[in-house]
């Protein structure tokens, strides 16, 4: 994956009048899912996240409320970006260094590329700015 913020529209079915649903299938996703979490009932004065991944890729959905990420990749290119519609998700690419602010009430959905490994975190900013760029 190329070093930019890369928004993920998921079709939004429904109206105003009965509500909406969104749907995601591997068929329609940029990677098998192979693992589904959610993070709730974060603190609005705690920064989540500070780590970046060797191999894992992320499409996070913020269900509920709003979530900041504060992007970076090697190389020292950073992107911000605000999720807040539940049918557009965030493609948080492998070696991709987030950090993550929460609104009262927000609900944090990813689906992730690989099961979780602790060795595939990258938790040392400087390990993590050691990189060379993506190309």
């Amino acid at each position: 994956m190329l070093p930019h913020a890369q928004l993920f529209p998921l079709a939004k079915l429904g109206d105003d009048a009965i509500g909406f649903l969104s749907v995601a299938e591997n068929k329609s996703l940029p990677f098998p899912v192979k693992r589904v979490y959610w993070t709730y009932l974060t603190p609005t004065t705690v920064v989540r996240g500070h780590h970046a991944h060797y191999e894992l890729d992320q499409l996070i959905f913020a269900v509920s409320g709003s979530i900041r990420f504060e992007l970076e990749w090697p190389g020292g290119h950073r992107a911000t970006v605000e999720l807040r519609d539940p049918s557009q998700g965030l493609l948080v690419s492998r070696q991709c260094w987030h950090t993550m602010t929460f609104t009262e009430g927000a609900i944090l959905l990813s689906l992730a590329s690989e099961e979780y490994q602790e060795a595939d975190y990258i938790r040392d900013y400087e390990v993590f700015r050691a990189l060379p760029p993506l190309v």
